[in-house]
C-alpha cells in the first residue's frame, strides 16, 4: 500500500503560510512502518482541484487531502470532490449529528452555514474531529480533513490506525548512511549502481552537502537486514577508493 498527500491552499503557495502537513504525515505514516509515495500542492483553483481529484481517484493508493473543506466562499475541496466522483453534494446524517451536537446550546443555534459543513459527496464516510466535532469526509480512496493542523493531525491519525493497523509494521523501514569526504559524486556512481544490483528492494541514494561543509550522504534505505549489508559493501566500495568516511547519524536522531 502506497501513500499520498494533496495540500490545498493558496497560503501556502504565496508563502504566507507555511506547510507543516507534509513533515507530520511523513512523520505519522514512518512510526507506523509506512512511507509516503508522493505529495503535491495545489492553490485553491476548482478546476486545478477537481483535475487534481478525479486524477486520485484512479489510483491504487490511499490519499489524505488536506484543506478546503469548510464553507466560506474560498474553500472548494467538498464541491470540487463531488464533481471529481460525478455525485451531488448531500448532508450526511452523521455529520450533522456531531454538527448539532457540537453547537448544542450554542446562542447562534445550528445555522444553515454550519450544517453546510456537512454536506459532503453522496457515498462518503465521515472522519471523526476530536478537537470540535466538525468531522471530515472521506471518498473511496481519497481522506478528506481540515488544513488546521491541531484538527487535522488526529484525524490523520485515526485513520491511520483504523483503516490501516493491518499495515503497520514500525520495524520494517532501516536506513543508514555513511559521510563521504573528498569524493565528487560521479565517482560513486558505478559502487551505487552496484550495490543497487545486489539488492534491488532497497533505495541506494546519495546527498551531496555543500554548506557548512562539503561531503556527500551515501546510504541505503528498505528492509534493515539488507541495510546493513549494503552499507556494509558500500563502505567497503568507498574505503578501496581511498575516499575518507565516517558514519551519519541515524535519520531523525
Amino acid at each position: 500500500m502506497k501513500f499520498g498527500a494533496i495540500i490545498i491552499g493558496d497560503e501556502i503557495l504565496s508563502g504566507k503560510r507555511q506547510d507543516k502537513h507534509m513533515a507530520k504525515l511523513i512523520e505519522a505514516l514512518s512510526t507506523r512502518g509506512l512511507e509516503l509515495a508522493w505529495g503535491q500542492y495545489i492553490g485553491d483553483d476548482p478546476a486545478l482541484i477537481t483535475a487534481m481529484i478525479q486524477r486520485a481517484l484512479s489510483l491504487p493508493e490511499a490519499i489524505f487531502s488536506f484543506g478546503g473543506i469548510g464553507a466560506t466562499p474560498d474553500d472548494h475541496t467538498r464541491q470540487c470532490a463531488a464533481q471529481a466522483a460525478g455525485v451531488a453534494l448531500k448532508l450526511h446524517p452523521d455529520a450533522e449529528a456531531e454538527i448539532r451536537a457540537r453547537f448544542a446550546g450554542d446562542p447562534k443555534g445550528v445555522t444553515p452555514q454550519r450544517l453546510a459543513m456537512g454536506e459532503f459527496p453522496i457515498g462518503s464516510n465521515i472522519i471523526p474531529n476530536p478537537y470540535n466535532r466538525i468531522p471530515g469526509f472521506s471518498y473511496k480512496n481519497i481522506y478528506f480533513v481540515p488544513g488546521f493542523p491541531q484538527m487535522a493531525w488526529p484525524m490523520i491519525e485515526g485513520v491511520l490506525d483504523t483503516h490501516y493497523k493491518h499495515l503497520h509494521d514500525a520495524g520494517r523501514i532501516g536506513e543508514a548512511a555513511i559521510i563521504v569526504r573528498e569524493a565528487g559524486e560521479s565517482l560513486l556512481i558505478d559502487l551505487m549502481k552496484a550495490v543497487q544490483g545486489k539488492y534491488p528492494p532497497l533505495k541506494i541514494f546519495s546527498l551531496p552537502r555543500v554548506h557548512p561543509e562539503r561531503f556527500i550522504e551515501l546510504g541505503a534505505r528498505g528492509d534493515p537486514g539488507l541495510v546493513a549489508a549494503a552499507i556494509a559493501e558500500l563502505k567497503q566500495g568507498v574505503s578501496a577508493m581511498k575516499f575518507p568516511w565516517t558514519d551519519a547519524p541515524k535519520f531523525g536522531a
